[in-house]
């Protein structure tokens, strides 16, 4: 995972929007979001088929996680854990602010270098592992934040520095109505390098994108749109949350 956008709105309709594109290698191969785990039934996520684990996933509490590499981290490394291993260890959780504390406590060194991103209908956390000692922690507060390979919000990260003010300037998404988001997670215009969808270059570009906003009502359920595939190519379809992608 390479960029994730979010914005918390405690009180609002929908307190929690997040939008999220993949940036990986094209022959890599996974799964679209499904319940692919059955020792951990109530997860739905994509599935990386290498390692197993997750970019991306959401547990039926309303908790939602995502990993991304830091700079100069892409790729498994000899003697590391997969990163794909982190969200689905911070959904064993009913709570942001639990599976925080949970990873707190993690030997970061275990792991190449990440940078994750929890969150539920109250609160949201940036969590970053440096390759040493335990995880920093950041608390973000209510607004529109995103994140890549360094701190949230960095805009000296060229795709921070282009698209995170038109985030902020665009239209909170209503769900189903995603279209104020997916209009520039789907953009692929260049300056080179500031690109949000990033068109194929030697084997590596965006490969899929998400877009997930939890309702206020912990009754009522969550919204997850996905593009199997880079977005201004394929589109965005809704997620089946009982199994996986609509047909």
């Amino acid at each position: 995972m390479c960029t994730i956008v979010l914005s918390l709105a405690p009180g609002s309709e929908w307190p929690l929007l997040l939008a999220a594109n993949r940036d990986e290698r094209l022959d890599r191969p996974w799964d679209a979001p499904g319940r692919h785990w059955p020792d951990r039934p109530s997860v739905i996520g994509g599935r990386d088929r290498l390692a197993g684990g997750s970019w991306l996933a959401l547990n039926d509490a309303g908790v939602v996680a995502g990993v991304m590499n830091r700079v100069g981290s892409l790729g498994p490394a000899a003697g590391k854990r997969s990163r794909g291993e982190l969200p689905l260890m911070a959904l064993e959780h009913t709570t942001a602010t639990d599976a925080m504390r949970a990873l707190a406590t993690l030997d970061a060194g275990a792991w190449r270098s990440f940078n994750m991103v929890v969150a539920d209908r109250r609160c949201a956390y940036f969590i970053s592992g440096l390759g040493y000692a335990t995880p920093e922690i950041l608390r973000l507060e209510p607004g529109c934040h995103m994140a890549a390979t360094t701190g949230p919000d960095d805009l000296s990260i060229p795709r921070i520095g282009r698209h995170l003010p038109r985030f902020r300037e665009a239209a909170r998404p209503v769900p189903p109505d995603w279209t104020p988001w997916t209009r520039i997670l789907s953009d692929r215009s260049l300056p080179a390098g500031s690109e949000l969808n990033i068109p194929p270059r030697a084997g590596f570009g965006t490969c899929s994108s998400s877009v997930i906003g939890l309702p206020a009502a912990p009754d009522a359920a969550p919204s997850w749109h996905f593009a199997a595939g880079a977005p201004d190519r394929v589109g965005y379809a809704p997620v089946d949350l009982r199994s996986g992608p609509a047909a």
